[in-house]
């Protein structure tokens, strides 16, 4: 399996639309409304170097409330998404990555082990064991297990150098496939962009599968009916750059380029896939 790049970075962006009101379950209707407009504010700048500097005060107001509240399970789940968003996206230093992402994992297993007990020790369990537990989950459980499987995701990531760690994406892709039969649609189609991702990037020989990939990334455009750019930038990154399929690859990122990028709770993720489609571009030639 090639390093995680800038690309996968880009994917983890979508974390910001993940969770974040969720804190308004255990906090009052003032600080409610500040955490969606909050989210709202991050998700329509067209500034991502703005989000970068602001994340970090709302990180530390978040665990403050863990703090006062450290087993309530919705705002556990919404700390971890927002760690596993920060740290996924804008950290580069890959020590500081692995601290944070690290904390978004311990977040969300720490939410699931109080919801459901018996996954309270996901790493020992055998996959048939975990496969039988993502089983047995029904459509009440998506939002839950949505935020482990991309807190899990965030933390893979920052440590896909440890061979130990990457032997765990199969748990990742079995809890993702259930969602996708669950619900397909949750969060606009992320689930799909998620196993396209996670079917390109592996060779057949470890579990992969481009062309099942290529599905899942046209059915999450469909899904998002095209607003979500990002959605593109990783269909060219993922499985277009894996199966050399130039023609393909630069029809993506130019439509990339040529649409407008403002769009309502989605004008941060299409710039900064705006700065991506450039950046491939520019080294299409080179890697082609």
């Amino acid at each position: 399996m090639p390093a995680v790049t800038t690309g996968f970075r880009l994917l983890l962006m979508l974390l910001l639309l993940i969770g974040l009101p969720g804190c308004s379950l255990v906090i009052n209707n003032a600080v409610d409304g500040m955490a969606t407009n909050l989210t709202s504010a991050m998700l329509d700048q067209d500034d991502p170097d703005t989000v970068r500097q602001a994340v970090p005060a709302y990180l530390l107001l978040l665990d403050s409330f863990v703090q006062g509240d450290p087993d309530n399970p919705d705002l556990l789940h919404s700390t971890a998404a927002l760690y596993a968003a920060y740290g996924g996206v804008f950290v580069d230093e890959p020590e500081r990555a692995t601290r944070l992402t690290s904390r978004a994992w311990k977040y969300a297993q720490r939410a699931l082990c109080i919801e459901y007990p018996q996954s309270c020790d996901i790493r020992s369990m055998s996959f048939d064991q975990w496969q039988g537990f993502v089983d047995q989950r029904r459509s009440r459980d998506v939002e839950a297990l949505f935020s482990l499987a991309t807190a899990w995701l965030s933390y893979i990531q920052a440590n896909s150098g440890d061979w130990g760690v990457l032997a765990e994406l199969p748990k990742v892709e079995a809890l993702l496939t259930r969602l996708d039969e669950i619900n397909d649609g949750y969060e606009v189609g992320n689930i799909n962009l998620y196993l396209g991702v996670l079917n390109s990037i592996r060779s057949p020989a470890l579990g992969g599968n481009p062309e099942k990939g290529r599905a899942y990334f046209e059915r999450a455009i469909a899904l998002s009916n095209g607003t979500d750019l990002s959605v593109k930038v990783s269909f060219a990154r993922f499985y277009a750059r894996t199966l050399y399929e130039r023609e393909l690859h630069d029809e993506l990122l130019n439509a990339v380029l040529a649409a407008d990028p403002t769009a309502g709770g989605s004008t941060l993720l299409n710039v900064m896939a705006q700065e991506e489609a450039r950046r491939l571009l520019a080294t299409a030639d080179d890697y082609f």
